[in-house]
């Protein structure tokens, strides 16, 4: 690929990084699907016990996975599931074994992210203070934990989207073995459970409580399941939308080539999201150089002033009013597409001269309806674990566009 595409190359280079995703995702959980399955078995037996979910971050990107796993178990989306304890430790925060040795307990989970250099080096340590205190591990890239998964593919962009799904996957199924109480140790049998409400998702649940293998196959297809939801999701994301993807490609290689920066915001998992657009602009591509970009989600003092002080509407729009100038750019993400302090804010943007850039689920909710971004990604669903997936893709995407796009009339 040359330093600058033509449109059509530009479509052609999207449709291979699609393909590189479907391919990947595919072989991934057909591979590791029955693994997922125990795996999930031995989370609820450490939580059934109270257990911890200790999410372990050391880079930018990882802290984002870190912080994203961590807001998922404890505020669950999902109506009915139960909210886990879980914590992100990052890199922020020191030392990550310095901080897991002051906090971590028997029965706790720890899951590791990658990382490369000193980075991978102090979360191996932290793996191994870990274990030794007698934590499940979890780890994404060869640290030492007991359950580890590589995923297939050279693509750092594809892997983070892998893993994500992954430890949705984890989230979503773990509440399944909470429902057979007699599988999980330490907890006495029922030998029956009325499954209720729940049997329309999960019909299984109704099985005797002394029989783990037939709910251990059920959860591996339910893996399965959730793993073609995403590749159909992600393919929906990619192509309807990749006119929308290469025109904002386009524009917001002409925003930084005169000067601009790229501000992102989301809100909960959106907002870990937002973490991870900006630590892959602020880092060197394959493609191209870093890029500047500010994350409005990131501090928690201008955020929680705001709120209190204004209100939660103005959370982002006053942090644009602060730092946006005009050319820059706005990156924002909502599952809904309706959430009122991201209307507000792209409304604030495009008053000030921003370029607007929108990814949104559902149905694109206001935010489509009403065309308030100048450019819109639409992600059809309404399962917000998979509509992240599918963002994660759209945002990874748009950041090798980027640089491959042409380069703006008179630019240096």
């Amino acid at each position: 690929m040359t330093p600058t595409a033509t449109h059509g190359a530009l479509a052609a280079h999207l449709d291979e990084l699609l393909a590189r995703r479907t391919e990947a995702n595919g072989q991934f959980f057909v591979q590791e699907a029955e693994r997922l399955a125990r795996l999930c078995h031995r989370m609820a037996e450490r939580f059934a016990r109270g257990g911890r979910l200790l999410a372990l971050g050391a880079s930018p990107a990882a802290r984002s996975d870190a912080r994203h796993v961590a807001v998922e178990f404890v505020h669950p989306v999902i109506v009915g599931k139960r909210a886990l304890p879980a914590l992100g430790l990052t890199a922020e925060g020191g030392e990550l074994a310095r901080q897991l040795e002051l906090i971590a307990r028997e029965d706790d989970i720890a899951i590791a992210f990658p990382a490369e250099g000193d980075d991978a080096l102090q979360t191996a340590r932290a793996v191994a203070l870990a274990r030794e205190r007698g934590c499940l591990t979890i780890a994404f890239s060869e640290l030492g934990a007991e359950w580890e998964f590589e995923a297939p593919s050279e693509d750092g962009y594809v892997r983070q989207e892998l893993i994500e799904t992954l430890y949705h996957v984890l989230w979503e199924l773990v509440h399944v073995f909470f429902d057979h109480r007699g599988l999980l140790e330490g907890r006495s049998a029922r030998r029956v459970h009325d499954a209720g409400a729940s049997s329309f998702l999960y019909p299984f649940l109704a099985e005797h409580e002394r029989e783990l293998e037939p709910v251990i196959e059920d959860v591996r297809r339910s893996v399965l399941m959730k793993a073609e939801e995403i590749g159909a999701l992600r393919t929906q994301t990619l192509t309807d939308n990749r006119d929308e993807l290469l025109d904002a490609a386009g524009a917001l290689r002409a925003s930084f080539e005169q000067g601009g920066k790229l501000l992102a915001l989301g809100n909960g998992g959106s907002a870990t999201d937002a973490m991870d657009v900006v630590a892959d602009f602020r880092a060197t591509s394959a493609a191209g150089g870093a890029r500047p970009a500010i994350d409005l989600t990131e501090d928690s003092a201008i955020l929680t002033a705001i709120a209190n002080d204004i209100g939660i509407d103005a959370i982002f729009s006053r942090q644009v009013i602060a730092y946006g100038l005009p050319g820059d750019a706005l990156l924002a993400l909502s599952t809904s597409g309706n959430s009122r302090n991201v209307i507000d804010t792209l409304g604030q943007a495009r008053r000030q001269g921003l370029l607007t850039i929108a990814l949104v689920g559902y149905d694109g909710g206001r935010v489509g309806s009403e065309r308030l971004a100048d450019h819109v990604v639409i992600t059809r669903s309404e399962h917000i674990p998979r509509i992240q997936e599918a963002q994660a893709s759209a945002y990874h995407a748009l950041r090798e566009l980027v640089e491959l796009a042409p380069r703006a009339e008179g630019a240096a």
